[in-house]
């Protein structure tokens, strides 16, 4: 497993932008597939966005299409999630995901993912 820690959240207003950091640790992380998720209050946790290994291929939730944009830069272990156009129903805590035994695609039917940061709380003020 890898250890990750998120970055980023905060109290934004709509129509803003915040970009989110997933550092993880290893020497691996290329043979991750990456993903975010999120939890709003009273809300089961739901996909948001996954990158391939290498960066090729990325995948997005209907909600989020357009807004958001994820990418990873393997030399600093790090994956980013781009939020634009931000609304107070993407008001969530935000969830990195890391597993090296699916693939980016089909993260977004998986609810189990080999590894999971702490989260990182984005508030979307109307």
């Amino acid at each position: 497993q890898v250890q990750l820690v998120e970055s980023g959240g905060g109290l934004e207003q709509a129509g803003g932008s915040l970009r989110l950091s997933c550092a993880a640790s290893g020497r691996t992380f290329s043979s991750y597939a990456m993903g975010w998720f999120r939890q709003a209050p009273g809300k089961e946790r739901e996909f948001v966005a996954a990158i391939s290994r290498i960066g090729r291929g990325t995948y997005y939730a209907d909600s989020v299409k357009g807004r958001f944009t994820i990418s990873r830069d393997n030399a600093k272990n790090t994956v980013y999630l781009q939020m634009n156009s931000l609304k107070p129903e993407d008001t969530a805590v935000y969830f990195c995901a890391a597993d090296p035994y699916t693939t980016a695609q089909a993260m977004g039917a998986q609810r189990s993912m080999d590894s999971w940061g702490k989260g990182t709380l984005v508030t979307v003020s109307s």
